[in-house]
């Protein structure tokens, strides 16, 4: 299965493109289905459309989990809440839509298509599969789960009331559900395909957002210069448009290795038609998500260097702090913790250094971990 995740400044015709996505590639014979939570320029005929409802979730969610947790609850002498008067909160709108991610994924189709959210708002719920397990396995570690039998003495020992078993199932759940669709987004089929009408303001959100995909180490697809005007007009009003969007998408085709570009139709797409003659489709699939490799410079430094991409990184912006087995990164507006690979544990940082966007971390070997002889 390839998964197409669409998204890039508001405003920008997301949907649109993500639609005519889509259909093309219903209309080349494979099996599609696009998830969106806004309105379609088209029927999208041949294509499964599927709907995000964030406070249709929302509210399944939390009375799912009132249910489970019923008997704490009546301990607590708490008044169960109803279906009609739940408002969804911040943050379910991310929520739904990776739930909505991990159930299409799970039916198969031949091309899976995402309308997503700004890439702000996108790549921070595409961030939270692997922040909240890792939250999970801090506050209810799955080994904790072995001493059910002598909870009842820990307990006593502590002089604490220790977790109830539904709260273990309960998180033992969440986990594989976001493991789920953890790997649909690390999926080597899955890819980023960001969208834009040319212009300065949009110039810097596209180096923001690729910067933020490669933070999350996932794949650009293309970017998408939308609604590109007439190259010749009369109209000399028309004609500086023109020439400042040419201009930014030449700056584009500079720093991006895919660019496609769609014309201007005059109008708002209606119906299946428009969004045919954008002539829109998947395309073949991008270059691969960015590596972070790890370079044997033992032989002539006495250290290994973690080399990771981050296109349009500066070092201003830039942090790095090790934490055990992590390393807390901060990149802009982005922040990772990422698992250490396994060579690099048994190594004490010694300096790191930020050269053409590719960060670069020394990592000296622990003659008290390293094994003799190496």
């Amino acid at each position: 299965m390839r998964t197409v995740l669409v998204t890039g400044p508001g405003g920008a015709g997301r949907t649109t493109v993500a639609a005519a996505t889509a259909l093309a590639a219903a209309r080349s014979g494979t099996r599609v289905t696009l998830l969106t939570s806004e309105r379609l320029p088209g029927e999208l005929a041949g294509v499964t459309v599927r709907r995000i409802d964030s406070a249709a979730h929302f509210r399944a969610e939390l009375l799912a989990f009132q249910n489970r947790a019923g008997a704490a609850l009546d301990l607590l002498g708490a008044s169960r809440l109803d279906a009609e008067e739940l408002t969804e909160l911040p943050g379910a709108e991310q929520l739904a839509l990776l739930s909505a991610l991990r159930e299409a994924a799970a039916d198969e189709p031949g091309l899976l298509v995402v309308d997503l959210p700004p890439a702000d708002r996108a790549l921070a719920a595409l961030a939270l599969p692997e922040q909240l397990r890792r939250y999970l396995r801090r506050l209810l570690p799955p080994e904790r789960q072995a001493a059910r039998s002598l909870r009842p003495v820990l307990a006593q020992l502590a002089g604490v009331p220790m977790p109830a078993q539904w709260l273990y199932e309960t998180a033992a759940r969440w986990d594989l559900e976001l493991a789920a669709v953890q790997a649909v987004i690390e999926d080597p089929g899955t890819t980023v395909r960001l969208v834009a009408e040319p212009g300065p303001a949009a110039a810097e959100a596209l180096r923001t957002a690729r910067l933020g995909i490669a933070v999350q180490r996932l794949a650009l697809d293309a970017v998408v210069a939308n609604r590109l005007l007439p190259a010749e007009t009369p109209d000399p009003w028309l004609a500086g448009l023109v020439a400042q969007q040419r201009k930014h998408l030449d700056e584009l085709a500079g720093e991006f290795p895919a660019v496609r570009e769609v014309a201007h139709l005059g109008r708002d797409p209606r119906g299946d038609d428009d969004l045919e003659r954008l002539d829109i489709g998947p395309g073949p699939v991008g270059a691969p998500a960015p590596q972070w490799n790890i370079e044997d410079r033992l032989a002539e430094d006495d250290v290994l260097v973690w080399r990771l991409p981050l296109p349009g990184a500066v070092k201003d912006g830039l942090s790095l702090v090790r934490r055990g087995d992590e390393l807390l990164l901060t990149v802009g507006p982005f922040r990772r913790i990422a698992a250490l690979p396994s060579a690099l544990r048994r190594c004490t940082v010694t300096g790191a250094g930020l050269h053409d966007g590719v960060l670069e971390i020394r990592f000296a070997p622990d003659p008290e971990l390293w094994p003799r002889g190496r």
